[in-house]
This record gives structure tokens, sequence and C-alpha cells, in this order.
């Protein structure tokens, strides 16, 4: 049976040269990095050489790079380390990913304001509201530069803008807190350029998984000047941001990994991009009531990703069924799949929980070929038609509600709206057909 692989998005195979860079400091040049003798300075030099060369990728400082274990680590240093320095106010989106959303409620359960910028049908925030929102409260910002489940790019050099021009206001005002621009960019890598300077950030989330490296490392970009409060205490490891001895081992893969993907990035998201329209083309073709998620096909949707709701079925099924036929996707974000909730970030595009519950994520890689695409054009389909036929749901593609709130206990509320509105720091309100998560009495 034929294998199609399209959860690029959830998690890619290591490159064998990135294993390559990485057998020597599982055996060989196995010293600690904080060990003065020889086998210590050895490694201790090559971790040195691992952030250089992923400094001069992102045009930063080496200095300005911490290790972490991965995305979720290095999202809640950002979150927690700033807050916990500065105090103040966070703004967020409610499409982020769990590892901000999930902090942010943390904090807001410990007294920090948190507020949420409205987003757009396609997935993009309103730059409107987001200078409406912030005031002299207002520490960090933080949000995503490529949406993991619909791959929707964010300008974040127009936030960036915005930002500088708060500081200016600020300084000739004698306002003294900070204003500091966090980007989780796990899934920009590859696809976009990383430029710190250029993209105006201050903090920046990246991880190992996304970019065919090794899974459990990645890193957190802190610009010179900007203070954290460290997660936890110990060594002192990582400007004493981050105890712990180093994953030397996964840094060094990290390294040659981030390396190779950019050396390919223009060539392969021109590949990716090809391949991308000619299945959502498909889809939308082949498949009647499907709705794709995010932005059109152009350079506000990432390359490799293709995010559809097909309605009138569940798409735990459908995946299910495409499974059976060797086709791996995902519906939402894969850290969502051990719960039954619907997609945060389809509700918060407005869109009725049906549209959630049938969303669909394809994600293309380096070995997505033309003839993987037309295998998965053909199959699914099939499969569609079979979980159709056995469906009692029909949903209206113009639909802005949910079809049949009646049918759930408590109030017409769903269990995942419920748990929310019963939680002592965020609940779930419906405004203007677009359901997000929003603060009491904010």
């Amino acid at each position: 049976m034929k294998h199609v692989y399209l959860d690029h998005a959830a998690a890619t195979p290591l490159d064998p040269r990135v294993r390559e860079a990485m057998e020597p400091y599982f055996t060989e040049q196995f010293g600690n990095p904080s060990s003065i003798y020889t086998s210590g300075r050895i490694v201790k030099k090559a971790l040195a050489d691992a952030r250089d060369r992923i400094a001069h990728i992102i045009g930063s400082k080496a200095d300005e790079i911490i290790f972490t274990s991965g995305g979720t680590e290095s999202d809640a240093l950002a979150l927690f380390g700033v807050m916990k320095m500065y105090g103040g106010a966070l703004i967020t989106s409610p499409t982020e990913h769990h590892a901000v959303l999930h902090n942010a409620e943390v904090l807001a359960k410990d007294g920090t304001p948190v507020h949420f910028v409205r987003v757009h049908e396609d997935g993009d925030i309103d730059y409107r509201h987001l200078e409406e929102l912030i005031n002299d409260d207002v520490t960090l910002l933080s949000f995503m530069y490529a949406n993991n489940e619909i791959g929707t790019v964010i300008d974040l050099e127009r936030v960036a803008d915005l930002v500088r021009r708060v500081r200016k206001n600020r300084t000739e005002r004698s306002v003294e807190r900070p204003l500091i621009l966090h980007t989780d960019a796990c899934q920009a890598s590859g696809q976009l350029p990383l430029d710190v300077r250029k993209l105006g950030v201050d903090m920046m989330t990246l991880n190992g998984s996304k970019m065919y490296g090794p899974k459990g490392v990645g890193m957190l970009y802190v610009r010179k000047g900007i203070r954290l409060a460290p997660l936890w205490h110990g060594g002192g490891q990582e400007r004493r941001l981050r105890s712990g001895t180093e994953n030397v081992p996964g840094i060094m893969g990290f390294a040659r990994a981030f390396e190779i993907t950019e050396e390919s990035r223009v060539t392969e998201v021109e590949r990716l991009t090809e391949l991308r329209d000619m299945l959502i083309s498909g889809i939308l073709e082949r498949v009647p009531k499907t709705v794709l998620n995010g932005a059109a096909h152009n350079t506000q949707r990432l390359a490799n990703n293709v995010n559809v709701s097909i309605l009138d079925i569940e798409g735990e099924a459908l995946l299910l069924y495409l499974d059976a036929a060797g086709i791996e996707a995902s519906t939402g974000s894969a850290c969502d799949s051990e719960t039954l909730d619907p997609s945060h970030v389809i509700l918060a595009l407005g869109k009725p929980y049906e549209f959630a519950h049938a969303s669909m994520r394809f994600t293309l890689g380096r070995s997505t070929t033309a003839e993987d695409i037309s295998y998965v054009l053909d199959i699914l389909p099939e499969c569609v038609n079979k979980l159709r036929a056995i469906s009692p749901i029909t949903v209206d593609v113009t639909s802005k509600n949910m079809s049949h709130a009646s049918a759930f206990a408590g109030d017409g509320l769903p269990h995942w709206e419920r748990n929310k509105k019963l939680d002592s720091g965020f609940r779930m309100q419906d405004a203007r057909n677009d359901i997000r998560p929003q603060l009491k009495n904010s």
C-alpha cells in the first residue's frame, strides 16, 4: 500500500546529515561543556560554534540565543520571563498555539491582565484593534509568525513598526514600562525569512522537530537588553536563564538542520507552493461542501499548509479512513489529538463548531510529490462519500451558528465551552459570531 505522510507541521523525519552531525556527541565527544578539562572544553567549543551558526542565520548575536527543550519551553520562558520581571499586561491572539494560550491562562489566574486582539476570517490579526488595545500598562505582545493549524502568516514587520512608535511615544512622555514583541516562529522555519533585525522582534521561538532536526531541542532568541526571570534555578547554564546540562547532541543537530533548511528554503518554497495549490484546487473541485480555512493561496499562507473543513462528517472519522489508505494527516493541531475538543483556531475565525470538528490539515514536506497529491485526490472523495452516506449531520456552508445547540446539555453549551465558562480565569463568549477566550470583567 502506498504511504503518504502529510503531517509535517506535527513532526518531520530526521535528516541523515543531521544525524551524522549529532552522532559524535553521543559517544566520542561526551564531555560536559561546563567542565574545564579537555573533553569538556572540546564540547564547549562545539556548543559555541553551533550558537554562532544559528546566530548567523537569524541575524542576531550569539549570546542572544538561549537553548531550550523545544517550542513549548521557549514560549513559557518568554511569557513568564517577561511578565515576572516587568509585570504589566499581555496581549496575544485567540489563534495562538496552546503553548502560549495555556501559559497566558496561568498568568491570568495569577493576576496578569491578558487581552486578546481580534482576528479576521482568514486568521490574520486586526492591526487596528491591536493599536487600540496597547496602553501604558501593556508590556508584552506575543503573536505566532505563521499559524500551525491554518498556515496564515501575519505581518510581523507591521506589528514591530507599531511597537517602535509606541516606545517612542512612551519615551517622550517619560513612561518607563518597556514594550516587548515575542513571536513563535516554529512553523515558519524553512519557509519564511527569520532575520530578527528585519522582522523587528525582540524574542523568537524555534524548535528542531519542524526543520528535519531532532525532537526535544529548541531555542529562544532574546534581544540584548531584555531581562527575563528564569523558569527554574540550578547550575546557571544559558546565561542563568535555563539551568541544566545542555543537550549537546540535540543542539548540534538543531544547528545543522537549521543550516540545511535555510540553504534550500527558496527553492523548496517554490516547489511546495505548486503542490499546495494543486491540493487545494483539487479538493475544492472534487469534494462539494468544502471550505478553505486560512488565507487564500498567496504569500500570506505557508507554502506547505492546506486546512479545509469538509462538512457533514467528523474529521476524526475521515482521518481513520485516510490512514487505512496509507495517508497520514491531522485534524487541527497534533497537540489536540488526545481531546475531542474542536479546533480553537477555527472557532476563533467565527465559524461554527461543525466547521471545527470537520477540519482537516494536510501539511506537505520534502518527501511530498505530485504523485502523492494525485493519490490523495483520488482517495479523499471516496472516503468522504462513504462517511456522508452514514452521517446524520447536514450543515449549510454559509452557516455562522451552531446548527443544533439545543442538543447540548447545559444551556445549549457544548462541553468545551462549559468547561471554559466555569474556569476561574477564562471564559468563552460569543461576540460578533466570533468565539474567543476572554478574561472575566475585561
